[in-house]
């Protein structure tokens, strides 16, 4: 399978520390209060090449006092360069917080173009479901999480909460894709949105070349996938945290204003004078985990008793 490695935080660092000169990349920790686990296969896919398997890292509590709230973590890079590594130091916050964290492989786009990494991010969810009992899981509570290409698969999966046509048949097919909650970080609401239609594109450009067509010959697929054209009363609650990047959450207001127009809760918190791919650097690494902490310990307590 060929690989797009522009996507890195050392590549991204050098190119935001001379305008934030300030950052410093997120690093990994040690902490003996949480399991890791990595490469952990939770699919067979066919591909050009054959069989191949798609992994996760898996990060959670080593004491377990009650069944753990689950997260998918989906990581950026324009549906095409990027890895699960990039996700670690904000699973680790998590899984040091309480939550089961699974940081995801999908297929990108130099191996295989848009449905796929829904169908593979939709599997994710059946898998952790699957598995509820051997990780001692609260299955009745899975959120999703992504940045940038990563958030707007995040908003999809949730947006599309019992869609079938976004479902796919890869596995587990008798549990439940659907997510009690979405963390968007910069990703994409609207494909079609003006701001976001109004940049030079060409066939190699990220959603040109994942979507297989600019929007002019293909404007179906390019609405099919934008979150903002999917939101149901099935669709779960949403935070956003927007970088001052606009460009990147093109939609977002409208988006907003239907969940809300759903009684589906919707939080915005936008970041002032941040690059994209803030999430992955101090000074906002701290900041943003805490409110995503905060939101998800929110959502879950709204159904308890």
């Amino acid at each position: 399978i060929p690989r797009d490695t522009t996507y890195t935080v050392w590549s991204t660092h050098q190119k935001l520390k001379k305008q934030f000169p300030q950052i410093a990349a997120v690093k990994p920790l040690q902490s003996p209060s949480i399991v890791q686990r990595f490469d952990v296969p939770y699919i067979t896919i066919e591909n050009n090449t054959g069989r191949r398997e798609l992994k996760a890292d898996l990060f959670y509590p080593k004491k377990i006092k009650t069944k753990l709230p689950g997260v998918v973590l989906v990581h950026g890079g324009g549906w095409r360069s990027g890895d699960k590594s990039m996700n670690t130091p904000l699973a680790q916050q998590l899984a040091l917080s309480g939550y089961f964290v699974m940081s995801v492989e999908y297929q990108l786009s130099l191996e295989a173009k848009y449905p796929a990494a829904v169908y593979n991010l939709k599997a994710a969810v059946r898998w952790l479901r699957s598995n509820a009992a051997e990780f001692q899981l609260d299955e009745s509570y899975i959120a999703i999480i992504g940045g940038s290409a990563g958030g707007q698969l995040a908003s999809l999966i949730g947006a599309t909460n019992d869609n079938k046509q976004f479902e796919g048949n890869q596995g587990h097919a008798e549990f439940s894709s659907q997510v009690q909650a979405v963390v968007d970080l910069d990703g994409l609401l609207d494909f079609t949105d003006p701001e976001n239609m109004a940049v030079k594109r060409t066939a190699q450009s990220a959603d040109v070349f994942w979507l297989e067509g600019h929007y002019d010959s293909i404007p179906d697929k390019w609405r099919d996938a934008s979150p903002l054209y999917q939101v149901t009363e099935k669709s779960p609650p949403f935070l956003f945290i927007n970088s001052s990047q606009t460009r990147f959450h093109a939609g977002y207001k409208a988006m907003v204003a239907q969940l809300r127009s759903m009684n589906i809760k919707a939080e915005v918190i936008d970041l002032k004078d941040t690059p994209h791919s803030y999430w992955l650097f101090h000074p906002w690494f701290k900041p943003m985990t805490n409110n995503i902490i905060s939101f998800l310990n929110q959502t879950r307590k709204k159904d308890k008793p």
